[in-house]
């Protein structure tokens, strides 16, 4: 089957897709996590990977830097793949002040400078937010783990050197925990 960015074949992901941006990414949590995972995609060096987690059917896919190169997985892999459900996961820049280096940020809504939401549902902003179930369940797990997470809301920016000096500061003042 096959689409412009991924060569997979019809079942070949699984309704859940953790997205990394990194395709290295994919590759070692496809390696060190998943049992019997499988390299489904391979173009533009952007790899996929597809193997189970504790008996559940996982896929992981790299998507590259971006709103807009994340846009193109995303919607290829809803669209022509079946997926059901998307989970962004990988690296931000701190905003919170007492954010430390490897602290666990759940993302519950993500604002964003992007013109990409705005060309595909004809100017309106519409808040990019998290699955309440999914949220909460990750949420309880780490708390049941004794694991420390920040909920709270992050920015996505199209710019990584972006030409405002002050933003940083902006978004600190509206809660943002990272970008």
């Amino acid at each position: 089957m096959g689409t412009p960015h991924i060569s997979a074949q019809p079942g070949d992901f699984a309704e859940t897709v953790l997205l990394p941006g990194d395709p290295l990414r994919a590759a070692h949590i496809a390696n060190t996590l998943l049992a019997d995972a499988v390299e489904v995609t391979r173009i533009r060096a952007m790899s996929g990977f597809t193997g189970t987690w504790r008996g559940q059917r996982v896929s992981v896919m790299g998507t590259g830097m971006g709103i807009p190169s994340s846009s193109i997985y995303a919607t290829e892999l809803v669209r022509e793949y079946g997926v059901k459900r998307l989970i962004r996961i990988g690296t931000c820049g701190g905003v919170a002040a007492d954010l430390q280096l490897g602290d666990i940020v759940l993302a519950q809504g993500a604002s964003t400078d992007s013109g990409v939401n705005r060309s595909r549902f004809k100017g309106m902003d519409y808040a990019a937010i998290a699955s309440y179930g999914l949220l909460s369940a990750v949420a309880n797990e780490a708390q049941r783990q004794n694991i420390r997470v920040r909920i709270g809301n992050v920015f996505s920016a199209d710019l990584f050197y972006g030409p405002d000096p002050t933003m940083v500061d902006t978004l600190a003042a509206m809660n943002i925990l990272g970008i």
